[in-house]
């Protein structure tokens, strides 16, 4: 009995060391798939709140969409493979020659398609951010920071999301195109609308009267 019992004892011992051994592995392998997985979510956080925030800039400064939006989380989807059907088309294709009952129907639909052109334009004819920006610099007889002009601007357009560091840097825009004036008082940023320039002597002469003959 003792002899046969050893083996047994000796193999269920080198079971025990495999088995733990790749328990180890694996958790090893866990851990090291988990931390990669956290660093690239972070990153993904990173690069999906800068893609916002030059979206909201882009936006603000009137420029039209040109980079491509990024692909949803989660894979793209996989597009369903083509049937060969070489026949089938032959068929429809003669199928539809006697169908004229149906023509009254893509008059309609050719009758709707201008719809979504009037929301065009309808949009487009919404002012932007700079233009609304300058209108308020305008009207104020005192200069005004980032802050009180975003807040503003939120308060009479509570439509649109008005940020103050995109106000911010629409400003400095203005300011670089000579449309805004830039003063600074301690460590705050005050903006103003641009000075109307001087009359030049053409303009003095014919606004002074002329004298009595």
């Amino acid at each position: 009995m003792p002899e046969t019992t050893a083996p047994a004892t000796e193999l269920t011992s080198q079971y025990i060391n495999q088995v733990t051994s790749d328990l180890e592995r694996n958790v090893k392998e866990q851990e090291r798939i988990t931390a990669e997985i956290t660093a690239l979510q972070s990153q993904l956080d990173a690069l999906q709140h800068d893609h916002t925030l030059l979206v909201s800039m882009q936006q603000a400064l009137g420029i039209a969409a040109t980079a491509p939006e990024p692909a949803p989380v989660g894979g793209a989807s996989v597009p369903s493979p083509r049937k060969k059907t070489t026949a089938e088309p032959r068929k429809k294709a003669k199928a539809a020659k006697p169908a004229t009952a149906k023509q009254p129907t893509a008059k309609k639909q050719s009758a709707k398609s201008p719809a979504p052109k009037n929301d065009d334009a309808a949009k487009k004819a919404q002012p932007t951010l700079a233009e609304l920006v300058r209108r308020h610099l305008t009207e104020q007889s005192e200069p005004r920071s980032a802050a009180e002009i975003a807040t503003a601007l939120g308060q009479a357009h509570p439509d649109r999301d008005i940020k103050t560091n995109v106000v911010r840097t629409t400003l400095e825009n203005l300011v670089a195109r000579s449309q805004a004036q830039r003063s600074k008082q301690g460590t705050s940023v005050f903006y103003t609308a641009p000075n109307p320039p001087e009359p030049t002597a053409a303009a003095k002469a014919e606004a002074q009267p002329e004298p009595a003959a």
